[in-house]
């Protein structure tokens, strides 16, 4: 049976296709740690610089109990020295005495780069501060009355000691300093910390009219114990696939359909967060948008951009951001939806370029596949 030539055209249903999509997300784990520091202290006096330096050491534990904010409860201790010159008779003459001590204290510490850079489990290196309280407990100051004796009998002084101590003394501590760690593994780090310790004027032994101070350099490791961070899945919603049209061509004698099909571009502008280049759950749609219709159209590529808001931060770091942010998205396309990366080409623009006229809408990254 012979059919007259006739055109047909039909529409697809508009419909959802649920396809599995997972997230990886790194949670912090409040723990504590063990911490062990070697280095040096210089005492704070009128003498010469390397006459009053002195061998340190400290051990310590603390909680992490967000990633910002822990506490610490330290031991530090070893040696002081102190100092003065022989001014009456001759500058160049310096009477020097030294003591032990050990000076627990507990410390408030603040991690700056979780502050304000986000909390990231895998950073390599880490800024903090830090501010607390203690006591120094002194002893085996023997060396004091010697030097005292020294000043009156042979230089003349009449009572130079007048905070002399004997014994064991106890002073109140205040302390403050910075640190810097350097992870080799979720379990342990490598640290530096720099610290000032503040003590009333009778620390040395010498009344000069102002507090006493100390400085120490140290270097050691630290060990966390338990696991820093937890690991939780996040599922992304699936998206709805685009509608397509489709035209039935020439049917001959037999109904032979001939299927041609409209491909549309595709745009998705993925945005983030302030400082960010973490692409969140619903911006996560989006990307899987993107993957969907490459793998629905083989021969379609796509073209990645980076921007970053011209309203915030400078251009070093705003070129940075754009850059990551760029790098993200496409590295979310090859890693968990397989697309080639001959398929996808990527730029930055940094804040030079603002696509739209709303400051915080330029945190993006712009996709266009086609």
């Amino acid at each position: 049976m012979k059919f007259k030539k006739a055109i047909l055209y039909s529409v697809l249903v508009l419909g959802a296709v649920s396809v599995s999509a997972q997230e990886i997300a790194y949670d912090f784990t409040p723990h504590w740690y063990v911490q062990g520091q070697f280095g040096g202290q210089h005492t704070l006096g009128e003498v010469s610089f390397k006459n009053l330096n002195s061998l340190n050491a400290q051990l310590g534990v603390g909680y992490e109990f967000t990633p910002v904010v822990g506490a610490r409860l330290s031991v530090n201790g070893w040696q002081s020295k102190g100092g003065t010159t022989v001014f009456k008779v001759n500058p160049n003459d310096e009477v020097m005495w030294k003591w032990n001590y050990v000076a627990p204290a507990v410390d408030l510490t603040v991690n700056l780069s979780n502050w304000f850079g986000g909390y990231k489990y895998d950073r390599v290196c880490s800024f903090g501060v830090f501010a607390g309280l203690g006591a120094n407990v002194g002893f085996k100051n023997d060396d004091a009355p010697n030097a005292q004796n020294t000043l009156v009998n042979t230089y003349g002084y009449v009572d130079p000691m007048k905070y002399l101590w004997n014994g064991t003394k106890a002073h109140l501590l205040g302390r403050f300093g910075c640190t810097a760690d350097f992870r080799l593994s979720d379990a342990v780090s490598l640290g530096i910390e720099l610290a000032a310790n503040t003590l009333s004027d009778k620390y040395n032994s010498k009344r000069a009219g102002n507090t006493d101070w100390y400085f120490n350099a140290l270097a050691g490791v630290k060990i966390n114990l338990g696991g820093t961070y937890t690991t939780r899945v996040i599922a992304v919603p699936a998206p709805v696939t685009n509608a397509a049209e489709t035209v039935v061509e020439k049917i001959v004698e037999k109904p032979v359909e001939v299927v041609k099909v409209v491909r549309e571009p595709i745009r998705r502008d993925i945005f983030f967060k302030i400082n960010s280049t973490v692409i969140s759950e619903v911006e996560g749609v989006k990307v899987q948008d993107i993957a969907d219709y490459l793998k629905k159209y083989p021969e379609s590529k796509v073209s990645v951009s980076g921007y970053a808001d011209a309203g915030t931060g400078n251009d070093k770091i705003n070129d940075r951001l754009a850059a990551q942010r760029a790098e993200k998205v496409m590295n979310v396309l090859v890693q968990q939806y397989g697309i080639s990366v001959d398929r996808i080409s990527y730029e930055s623009h940094g804040s030079r370029v603002q696509p739209f006229q709303e400051n915080n809408k330029n945190r993006v990254t712009i996709c266009i596949a086609e």
